[in-house]
């Protein structure tokens, strides 16, 4: 094993473990927006306009970054070692 694989399999299960905490921290209450689908309800609510800053849409922000990152990893891990060799 060469280090680049070494430093890419610890960002890996950094990335993972990270975006498993998250995920695990984030709301699961997502039946309110379908509920207003059917029912027609507006979201003109406090809540509604400033739906980006609350805590649960940075958690969502965070995890999409750690999923690309561990994408992008995931990637860099498996292509590099073909180009680069040691």
């Amino acid at each position: 094993m060469n280090i680049i694989e070494i430093v890419g399999g610890v960002l890996l299960l950094i990335t993972v473990v990270l975006a498993t905490i998250l995920c695990m921290m984030q709301d699961q209450n997502r039946d309110q927006n379908m509920t207003s689908a059917i029912t027609g309800a507006s979201n003109d609510s406090f809540y509604g306009k400033n739906a980006g800053r609350t805590k649960e849409a940075i958690l969502s922000r965070f995890t999409w970054i750690l999923l690309i990152v561990f994408f992008v990893a995931t990637l860099l891990v498996n292509i590099l070692p073909i180009y680069i060799k040691f």
